[in-house]
């Protein structure tokens, strides 16, 4: 199943679009469907196939897994860098990688980068292999195992690759 149909991410961007100028009216609409409809024309030879969604309630339920963990990095690295004896604990680690679908291990880079406190730094599929620095690391296979049980397995159940 695509994530949005043509007409879907014309009504999104039009919504963006009202939101942007924060005006209502009738010429706003139409000027907003008239720049989506643009947009998404001149963005089509860029825009690559999707993997099929299989699991939609687990995509769910891993968006909503992705964002309290956003709020949770948030709170930690913000108490570690204003606390005064500033208790960072860097590390980079090696995430052996058990998807091997580009654009799924492109997904699980991108939620690691996102996160804060976290960055992805090398993505090797022929390796099987990601590069992620850590900014708060106790425990490095701990660090690992959850990065693998949190968003790689999901990640792998969604799309079933």
């Amino acid at each position: 199943m695509k994530v949005f149909s043509a007409g879907v991410s014309v009504l999104l961007m039009t919504v963006f679009w009202l939101l942007v100028v924060n005006e209502i009216d009738a010429g706003q609409v139409v000027l907003g469907l008239l720049l989506a409809v643009a947009v998404r024309w001149l963005c089509k030879p860029f825009m690559v196939s999707t993997l099929p969604i299989r699991r939609p309630g687990v995509a769910l339920q891993l968006a909503g897994l992705f964002l309290y963990d956003i709020v949770v990095a948030n709170l930690a690295v913000a108490r570690a860098v204003l606390s005064p004896s500033l208790p960072i604990r860097p590390r980079f680690l090696r995430v052996p990688l058990d998807v091997r679908e580009p654009k799924a291990a492109a997904l699980l880079a991108g939620m690691v980068t996102l996160t804060p406190g976290t960055v992805s730094v090398d993505l090797d599929l022929d390796a099987g292999a990601l590069t992620v620095h850590a900014l708060l690391v106790d425990d490095e296979n701990a660090t690992v195992a959850e990065i693998k049980s949190r968003y790689e397995a999901r990640i792998r159940e969604i799309f079933q690759c």
